[in-house]
């Protein structure tokens, strides 16, 4: 049987070259009893081509199910497939057969197979290697020898990288991939199809032919048809049945068209671990850490220049920080660089009682900085957190509903710190 033989028996309308290629690899393929994945978009036709490679094959004889994984809830999947014991689960009044058992010899055609809970996953894993399965609520291990052709609309691929479909069930059910073109991959078949569904609609209903116009015909094969063949369908029948005008032209097919509203606006793109990488309160204590090395590296500054005066090695060692400090002052850089570049003149400090030195040029400021030593400013959050309570209440007057507003707790999460803290107030 070649291709124009399957496609007179299977109704299927088109010379596309993308089409007749997967007519010939589904015409190839069916002797076999490999597994095939269908992929393709929503109402490209994927379920005729389950049933050519059924037709095909040696198990034309046999049954053949059409199982749509994505209609079934997640729930009740693997009774429906593999069927339950009685008493295995509320509701499991007798034993009932799964389609696995049902369709033995036969071949079972499961659509959306990429909605599959990975449990299921992992169980027709089992079945496609081994032929075996397990009842639900049962431990006896049953055969079966069913082929399985399964069909996605999705991209599998992407699915097992995000960890939502398994990838071993990938490579086994993939063993020969099969691509539905998409109607917009096939304008040339467009128009044939439209007067096909035309005529069999009008046929239906007892109404007049319709023909279409150069525009209308040029409309339909630049339209997008995102619900291909199953949307021209669709427009074909409302076409038929209600429009009074036999000769629709491109104005009145615009009509029975969906707008087609295509954005360039940036899309918010949610974060791939599903929650944010920092919580308020990781934030805040970022900030306070970064504010205390702030503070240190100040105090550093301060002490040196005390000590040691207007020294340009001063500037070189704490360049990193002074640059940084600058950055945020000025955002400037070439008025950075002039303050860096500058000679020591333009950066005047009054020093007063300066001291000479032995040879009897200027030296620098001396102070008795032996009393003086760096305080370590506290980590502790019990008293950060104390602070800002007692800064909260002090500012509202004391008025604790105000205060809790302030911090962004609840007034009784305020009063529980006040005693938990024994804040003296």
């Amino acid at each position: 049987m070649d291709n124009q033989d399957i496609k007179n028996r299977f109704g299927i309308i088109g010379n596309s070259p993308l089409l007749n290629r997967a007519i010939d690899i589904a015409r190839q393929v069916a002797p076999t009893d490999i597994s095939v994945l269908i992929q393709g978009e929503s109402g490209s036709g994927k379920e005729v081509f389950s049933h050519i490679i059924h037709q095909l094959s040696a198990r034309k004889h046999g049954a053949f199910i059409a199982v749509n994984c994505g209609a079934i809830p997640e729930g009740t999947i693997d009774s429906e497939l593999f069927g339950h014991e009685k008493g295995s689960f509320t509701g499991a009044h007798e034993a009932r057969k799964g389609y696995f058992e049902v369709v033995d010899g036969g071949t079972i055609f499961l659509d959306e197979v990429g909605e599959l809970p990975l449990g299921t996953q992992a169980r027709l894993l089992r079945v496609l290697e081994s032929g075996e399965y397990i009842r639900v609520g049962s431990s006896k291990v049953q055969k079966t020898n069913v082929r399985v052709v399964a069909a996605t609309n999705v991209e599998v691929f992407n699915a097992v990288q995000n960890g939502k479909f398994r990838e071993d069930l990938y490579y086994r059910l993939n063993t020969v991939p099969l691509r539905i073109p998409s109607l917009r991959e096939r304008p040339e078949d467009i128009y044939l199809l439209f007067r096909k569904f035309v005529v069999d609609f009008s046929d239906k209903y007892r109404s007049p032919s319709v023909q279409l116009t150069e525009d209308a015909q040029k409309l339909l094969k630049t339209y997008s048809w995102p619900g291909n063949v199953r949307q021209l369908k669709n427009i074909a029948e409302q076409i038929a049945v209600l429009e009074k005008e036999r000769v629709v032209d491109a104005r009145i097919l615009q009509n029975y068209l969906p707008s087609e509203s295509r954005s360039t606006l940036p899309a918010v793109v949610a974060n791939q671990n599903g929650k944010d990488d920092f919580s308020e309160r990781d934030l805040l204590y970022k900030v306070l850490f970064d504010m205390k090395k702030d503070m240190v590296d100040l105090k550093k500054l301060v002490v040196e220049l005390i000590q040691n005066g207007v020294n340009p090695a001063t500037f070189d060692e704490n360049s990193p920080y002074i640059n940084r400090l600058y950055q945020e002052v000025e955002p400037s850089k070439e008025r950075l660089q002039d303050h860096l570049t500058a000679s020591p003149q333009t950066l005047t400090i009054h020093q007063p009682n300066v001291m000479k030195g032995n040879n009897g040029q200027d030296g620098y400021l001396n102070y008795d900085t032996q009393d003086a030593e760096e305080v370590e400013e506290s980590l502790s959050l019990t008293e950060k957190e104390s602070d800002l309570i007692k800064k909260a209440l002090k500012k509202h007057r004391g008025k604790r509903k105000a205060a809790a507003q302030e911090l962004g707790i609840s007034e009784r999460t305020l009063y529980r710190k006040i005693k938990d803290l024994n804040l003296d107030l």
